[in-house]
């Protein structure tokens, strides 16, 4: 007996041993699960896994954002920070609450401080073509002849200027060394924004420029597209990551300097095309740089937008000295979300921008406003009509020019030795820019300069070019030359734009608009000349960026001249309503899809689904790729891993990065899971799991002790719509909610048939309206 006692306590303890090494081996499991979480999620995030919305992971590169997702991240925030009680935590939330304020001031100082060291190296690097300034090579020639400068103030300027050399006085000799210092820049900014190259994924299906077989690929055929981050303004980048979308590396530090030292030598070829432009993207950089130094919008894609679309306020202001209509332009043309707290705090950032850099006064003038003017002389109700003319005239332009650049980016850089070698077309545009222009001379100078120049008011006493050729009592010559810089503008911004280095549309667009209106005052004696290019200008940027009151603010703010906002209202109207009836996208809508950037634009999409009257229904996806993103998961919660596995295989052959899976049970929608937590979840917290043909995964339901759980990761929250509904009904939750999916059930049964991602309705009413 005693005997079988023994035996039965080695054996009780045996048992004991082998369920207490199971037992710690799940506790293990859980522990290490738990680390890798930890390493990859906030803790805000960590927050929300006890609840129906469930975790994420940082967004993807070139994926939606959850807007609504982070709105509930962000409560969960504030209450943590809300709840701590006494003087530190009134302390902490106080301080929480000021950060805003903080970012934005912070950005504004940074932003003028980078449009400082441009525009002052910009002025030198552009006068090296013509001479240098021999007591200082670093000076431009206005600094060198006045003492003008930097940090300083305004002085009179010199009559005869002996540090001034030019290169030669030789008009043929003046002529080869401006054209071979304008390719040598433009070779050097192109060579810097080929550092930028980056690879993307596919934005939606038809969209990418990298084929793939289709058999191997799948039925999308694509797998991404290259993209050089510091060309072109960024504004259409901008706009697309305002909406909601995350494009990998483009507001990174490097890309700042890239864009600020490639647009000194872009603008100092003489090309058409402006430095504005890019400094809303290096702005807008600052922004995200500044951003990173605080958790709330560091962790919050939600909060992150609302500090970009502050900074890019500060731009436009240090680009034209124009805070207030920074501010309405980052409102008007470029955010998606703008709230009352981000127009405040937009108003700080450009206010704080416009400051600091009237201190440095990179201008030598001491103002912020840069071509200030004072005609001392007042309109007319007769010249209404001459602004009525300037605005159909700028309609004209912006409309045809929108059509042509299209049409020019869709035939000649499509061409494999232009596509293969951007640098080789930056060379043949400024070849050409520089033949052209320099025969011209006003078109000889800098775009700046030549807005300048022809806003100037010949009444009183002046001693530019074009005064003393308005003085003439033969003016065929000037007529003609003004003649020729209008075309020569329209034409060559026509094949600038698009080019890969840092550009904007802003200058020239002015430039070819105070040429033709200079021309138009010459028939009008009554009234300076200069009313009517300072008008023109505006009505054909209005043509070309369909920009409103902000254009009228920021055209009152760069020449001080107040009396004359309406007749800019009238001319920005009318130039509006003739280009809308050419072509009813502006240059950066345009742009955004020559770039095939995946931007839903509301007002445009709604009115396309009007016109198409179509339901829901349209969208759901074929019956083949619902049985491969549909989960019909037992009511245990648990689904074998290997299925999952190849799930996520099916899904990551469609190259979208924002699809997932729908979760069933009995044909009615449980929940969601997004690819990227799936991915994770299979392949980062499945290290510390077994892969055999008996593991199972929970997606549903409470954990037990051992289980791969990734039920943390699943959204039980998704919003439904009917597929009866109507088109318009889809168009305004994503537009309006800033969704990344939207699940369709079937009309009366709520069964689920369907799911819509966003970037799938972008690309379908991009068809739409093709």
């Amino acid at each position: 007996m005693p005997t079988d006692i023994e035996q039965a306590n080695e054996r009780t303890q045996l048992l004991l041993h082998v369920a207490n090494d199971r037992r710690l081996s799940a506790v293990q499991q859980e522990l290490d699960a738990q680390s890798i979480l930890s390493s990859h999620v906030s803790k805000d995030e960590q927050a929300l896994s006890a609840t129906p919305v469930g975790e994420r992971l940082p967004y993807n590169d070139y994926t939606t954002i959850d807007w609504l997702h982070d709105l509930v991240k962000e409560s969960f925030r504030l209450r943590s920070k809300t709840s701590q009680r006494g003087i530190r935590g009134r302390f902490v939330a106080a301080f929480d609450s000021c950060q805003g304020w903080i970012a934005a001031a912070l950005i504004g100082v940074l932003t003028a401080c980078v449009a400082f060291l441009v525009d002052v190296a910009e002025a030198t690097v552009s006068d090296w073509k013509i001479g240098y300034c021999s007591s200082n090579i670093f000076l431009n020639r206005e600094s060198c002849c006045t003492d003008r400068h930097p940090l300083g103030t305004k002085g009179s300027l010199g009559e005869d200027c002996e540090a001034w050399h030019p290169w030669t006085f030789n008009f043929t000799g003046a002529f080869g060394i401006y054209v071979g210092f304008a390719v040598v820049f433009g070779v050097i900014s192109s060579s810097i924004t080929m550092l930028t190259k980056r690879s993307l994924p596919s934005a939606a299906p038809g969209h990418g420029n990298k084929t793939q077989d289709v058999a191997r690929g799948g039925e999308q055929g694509v797998v991404g597209k290259s993209m050089y981050m510091s060309a072109g303004s960024g504004i259409p980048e901008i706009k697309t990551i305002l909406s909601g979308f995350v494009i990998p590396g483009f507001l990174d530090f490097n890309v700042l300097v890239a864009k600020a030292v490639g647009a000194v030598f872009a603008v100092a070829t003489g090309m058409c095309l402006g430095k504005e432009g890019p400094f809303v993207h290096i702005a807008t950089c600052v922004a995200y740089l500044v951003g990173q130094l605080f958790p709330k919008y560091r962790e919050n894609g939600r909060k992150m937008r609302e500090l970009l679309s502050a900074g890019c306020s500060s731009g436009l202001s240090v680009a034209f000295g124009a805070p207030i209509g920074g501010v309405l332009f980052s409102y008007e043309e470029i955010s998606t979300y703008f709230p009352r707290k981000v127009l405040w705090r937009a108003f700080l950032c450009s206010l704080f921008a416009a400051m600091v850099l009237k201190a440095l006064n990179p201008t030598g003038t001491g103002k912020l406003v840069l071509f200030e003017t004072d005609y001392g002389t007042s309109y007319k109700p007769e010249h209404y009509l001459v602004f009525v003319v300037l605005g159909i005239a700028g309609g004209l332009f912006g409309g045809v020019f929108c059509k042509a650049n299209f049409l020019w980016s869709k035939t000649f850089r499509k061409y494999s030795i232009i596509k293969n070698h951007p640098v080789l077309e930056v060379f043949l545009v400024v070849l050409v820019t520089a033949l052209l222009q320099y025969p011209n001379p006003i078109t000889r100078e800098p775009g700046d300069t030549i807005i300048k120049n022809l806003l100037v008011d010949c009444q009183r006493p002046s001693e530019t070019w074009v005064c003393e050729s308005e003085a003439k009592e033969d003016h065929s010559e000037y007529i003609g030359w003004l003649v020729y810089g209008t075309l020569v503008k329209l034409i060559l911004t026509t094949i600038t734009f698009g080019c890969k280095v840092p550009s904007g549309i802003i200058i020239p667009a002015l430039d070819a608009g105070a040429f033709f209106g200079r021309l138009i005052g010459q028939w009008i004696p009554t009234i300076s000349p200069g009313i009517f290019a300072m008008v023109g200008a505006a009505a054909f940027l209005a043509g070309v960026s369909r920009m409103t009151i902000s254009l009228c603010v920021v055209m009152f703010e760069l020449t001080g001249e107040l009396e004359y906002i309406v007749p800019h209202m009238i001319a920005i109207l009318v130039a509006k309503w003739v280009a809308d009836a050419i072509e009813h996208e502006g240059v950066y809508d345009l742009a955004q899809t020559v770039l095939g950037h995946p931007f839903l634009d509301l007002d445009h999409s709604i009115t396309r689904v009007q016109k198409a009257n179509v339901l829901v229904e349209t969208l759901i996806p074929p019956t083949k790729t619902m049985q491969e993103i549909t989960v019909d998961v037992p009511r245990d919660g648990l689904v074998p891993r290997r299925l999952l596995a190849t799930k996520l295989d099916q899904l990551k052959r469609r190259g979208l990065l924002d699809a997932g899976l729908v979760l069933v049970q009995d044909g009615m929608l449980q929940g969601y899971l997004a690819e990227g937590e799936l991915d994770f979840g299979l392949n980062n917290l499945g290290s510390v799991w077994s892969d055999d043909e008996h593991c199972r995964v929970r997606l549903l339901g409470h954990a037990n002790d051992g289980d791969f759980d990734i039920s943390m990761f699943v959204d039980r929250t998704p919003l439904t719509i009917c597929a009866k509904a109507p088109m318009e009904y889809a168009v305004q939750m994503f537009g309006r909610l800033g969704l990344r999916h939207l699940c369709v059930v079937e009309e009366g049964s709520g069964r689920l048939v369907g799911v819509i991602i966003k970037k799938r309705l972008v690309v379908w009413l991009e068809g739409l309206s093709n």
